[in-house]
C-alpha cells in the first residue's frame, strides 16, 4: 500500500511491486500484520515533511510482525523461521514482504497471535518511554492518562499500573469498559465532566497522548501538584511562568531494549494487547478515513 504524493486517503494505492531482497545486515520478513498509528495520517498528508520527508513513492507501515524468510549477508543473530516484531523507521510493512535491519527486530511474543504483535512497537515503545524515561513514575503516585482510549494510552495505563501507580484515565463512553479492563482505577468521561470537577485533588503526573488546544492544555497543567511533571507525546504543553511543574514533550525513539521488555511483559500476562479491529491490508485507505472521522479506538491491525 503506497502513496505517490501527499494528500487525502485517496492517494493510498494498492500496487504490485517486486519482492524486496535483503541487503547486508538485513532480513526479509513475510508480514503477518502491520498496524495503524495516528502519525500515519501526518505522514500521508505531508504534515511531517519538515522533519520526516518521504522518498516517494512510499510504502506505509511502521509496525511489523512476521516471520523471517531470508537472511542478508552478515546476519548471524537471527534465523529463517524466526517470528519477529519491530518498528521500521522508513516504513514498508504495509505489504506482503518487507526488509528490515536485523538489529531493529526482536523475538515476537509467544502468548498472542503473531498478527496481534504488530500493535506493540510504535504505540508500546512510546508509552514505555513516557512512563519510565520521562515521567519516572513510582509506586503510589497519582497519574492522569489523558487519552487512555487510544493505542498509546492503553499501554500507558497498564505500564503505570504495573509500576504501582494510582491511574486516573480520561476516556469517551465507547472506551470506558476497555480502559477499566486495562487497569485504570478511575475513569473520567471527558465528554461530560470537566477534569477539575472529577479529580479528588491534584495529581503527581500527567501523561498526555492526544493533541489538545491551548485552553485544555492550561487546564491540564493546573491539575498537577507543585513538583509534579507533565509528559506529552502529542505536542508541547507549557508550564505556567513561575510554576514548579516540569513539562516534557518528547518524540519516541526506536529502542529494541524497550520493545523486548514490552514483549516480556506481554508474555508474562502483565500487559494486554487492545486489538480493537483486524482488517485486510487493502482496507488501509478506509482505516485512514475512519481515523480522521474519529471512529478508531485502541489498535487496528492490518493483515495482508
Amino acid at each position: 500500500m503506497r502513496i505517490h504524493q501527499y494528500g487525502d486517503a485517496s492517494v493510498i494505492r494498492e500496487e504490485d511491486v517486486p519482492r524486496p531482497t535483503p541487503g547486508r545486515n538485513e532480513v526479509l520478513i513475510t508480514v503477518a500484520a502491520t498496524s495503524f498509528n495516528p502519525s500515519d495520517i501526518g505522514l500521508r498528508r505531508g504534515l511531517l515533511r519538515a522533519v520526516f520527508p518521504l522518498d516517494l513513492p512510499y510504502t506505509l507501515g511502521g509496525d511489523v510482525a512476521g516471520t523471517i524468510v531470508e537472511l542478508g549477508d552478515g546476519v548471524d543473530t537471527l534465523a529463517v523461521g524466526d517470528r519477529v516484531v519491530g518498528r521500521l523507521d522508513t516504513g514498508g510493512a504495509a505489504a506482503e514482504f518487507v526488509t528490515a535491519a536485523a538489529d531493529t527486530v526482536v523475538a515476537a511474543p509467544t502468548t498472542v497471535p503473531l498478527p496481534h504483535a504488530a500493535a506493540i512497537p510504535i504505540a508500546g515503545v512510546t508509552a514505555w518511554q513516557a512512563v519510565f524515561a520521562h515521567a519516572g513514575i513510582t509506586p503510589g503516585q497519582r497519574v492522569l492518562v489523558n487519552g487512555a482510549g487510544g493505542g498509546v494510552g492503553g499501554f500507558v495505563v497498564q505500564l503505570a499500573k504495573h509500576v504501582g501507580a494510582h491511574v486516573i484515565a480520561t476516556a469517551s463512553p465507547r472506551s470506558t469498559a476497555v480502559v477499566r479492563h486495562l487497569g485504570a482505577d478511575e475513569i473520567v468521561d471527558y465528554t461530560n465532566t470537566p477534569l477539575r470537577d472529577a479529580l479528588d485533588g491534584p495529581v503527581d503526573v500527567i501523561v498526555n497522548v492526544v493533541v489538545v488546544g491551548a485552553g485544555h492544555a492550561a487546564a491540564l497543567m493546573s491539575l498537577v501538584r507543585p513538583g509534579g511533571v507533565v509528559v506529552s507525546a502529542a505536542g508541547a504543553l507549557t508550564a505556567p511562568a513561575g510554576s514548579a511543574v516540569r513539562a516534557v514533550r518528547f518524540v519516541a525513539r526506536n529502542d529494541t531494549r524497550h520493545l523486548a521488555a514490552l514483549v516480556a511483559l506481554v508474555d508474562a500476562g502483565a500487559v494486554r494487547l487492545d486489538i480493537a479491529a483486524s482488517r485486510p491490508l487493502a482496507d488501509l485507505a478506509s482505516v485512514h478515513r475512519d481515523a480522521e472521522a474519529g471512529h478508531i479506538r485502541g489498535k487496528t491491525i492490518l493483515v495482508p
